[in-house]
């Protein structure tokens, strides 16, 4: 639906968590009959859980024990992994830092020039504990550094920006082809952010194994304040399914949608796969765990830009084990705990034994979700207004 916004000027409404409901079916299923399961390429994931390739949230102990669990953590090549033969020393300096003066710390530090060595020390760490291998960077690292990565043994390549389009118009530099990227890779390429149908659609002919969606909504991301660029997940999200069902329908080629950020409970797990993604990537709720790097506190891949930080160092504090977020028992009543477990009970209400088939369950516009009915909770801060 299109409003006028003054003048000749119409915008789009368009959707985040907090302003949809998921509607249980008339007929539920046993829970314990559902496949929280998704493909990407010939490699099958038990569970549809991807971690942000971000320093505070991934190193290659974290992706071997998340691979372990049945999901799957990106390494970020650009990130503080492959500059610094300590990673974890760097990591406690930007942990440690003053919330005033962090952001420039984070800048100077990741000034440190990149180090094809650590590339493939970090791939093969992960190799050596029995898991995938992913890693991200922005189009052109990974076009320089592609040798390395494949010669080390990747199994899995992200190009990710804020914005990646196949079509990149400069004055200045050559662009990255994707399209020729995606032909001559040896493993699968996820491609993104994207936050619309043709945005979706095109990576999609350009030979992405699966896209990216979501620009900015991340706990640890500024890019909507500082560049007032964004589209809500859930839109964002059924835009890109859109594309997916389009291109398969036209090409027998299915594309994952792979929800990128915005999710802090398994309830905006839930939505986000109703909403057509068939996985989602997560930060904030992976950095709150004891395995993850940052020990709490989480930030975004942007913040180091030497002119515009697009971040911000969080913190998310420490909940608890890995496998507890994400398979309970939780201990806490918020849905910050047992994803694994919400995403099957509400697929056994939904009568969903599949991914695929939660993605069709309706959608409501609720608005009134989060407050109606929660007045003690509200007062009391807890449950939902915890």
């Amino acid at each position: 639906m299109e409003i006028n916004v003054g003048g000749r000027k119409v915008a789009r409404r368009s959707y985040g968590f907090d302003e949809v409901a998921v509607v249980p079916a008339a007929v539920s299923i046993d829970v314990t009959d559902v496949d929280t399961g998704w493909q990407l390429g010939d490699r099958s994931f038990p569970i549809p859980i991807i971690a942000s390739a971000m320093d505070g949230v991934a190193d290659p102990r974290l992706a071997v024990e998340l691979g372990r669990l049945g999901g799957l953590a990106v390494i970020n090549l650009e990130g503080v992994q492959t500059r610094y033969e300590d990673a974890d020393a760097a990591i406690r300096k930007i942990i440690e830092a003053d919330k005033d003066t962090v952001i420039s710390l984070i800048q100077q530090m990741y000034l440190e020039p990149i180090k094809p060595e650590l590339i493939e020390r970090r791939i093969k760490e992960i190799k050596a504990g029995g898991q995938l291998a992913a890693v991200s960077a922005i189009p052109a690292a990974a076009k320089n550094y592609s040798d390395v990565i494949f010669g080390a043994g990747a199994d899995i390549m992200v190009i990710q920006s804020t914005v990646t389009t196949v079509e990149f118009i400069s004055s200045r530099n050559g662009a990255v082809s994707i399209s020729d990227f995606c032909r001559n890779s040896p493993v699968p390429v996820i491609v993104g952010n994207v936050v619309s149908y043709d945005g979706a659609m095109s990576l999609m002919e350009a030979g992405a194994d699966a896209v990216l969606s979501g620009v900015g909504p991340g706990a640890a991301c500024t890019t909507r304040k500082v560049c007032g660029i964004g589209v809500p997940q859930i839109t964002a999200t059924a835009d890109a399914a859109a594309a997916r069902d389009d291109f398969e329908a036209r090409t027998g080629k299915y594309v994952p949608v792979i929800a990128d950020g915005g999710m802090r409970t398994g309830g905006d797990i839930i939505k986000a796969i109703v909403a057509g993604a068939d996985a989602v990537m997560i930060g904030s709720p992976i950095a709150a765990t004891e395995e993850a790097p940052g020990k709490g506190y989480h930030w975004g891949m942007a913040t180091s830009h030497p002119g515009l930080p697009r971040g911000t160092r969080v913190q998310v504090g420490i909940k608890g084990p890995l496998e507890q977020i994400l398979f309970g028992p939780a201990r806490t009543d918020d849905g910050t705990m047992n994803f694994i477990g919400a995403l099957k009970l509400a697929m056994s209400y939904c009568g969903a034994r599949t991914i695929k088939d939660m993605q069709k369950a309706e959608l409501v516009v609720a608005p009134s979700l989060p407050t109606e009915g929660k007045t003690a909770q509200r007062a009391q801060a807890v449950g939902q207004w915890r």
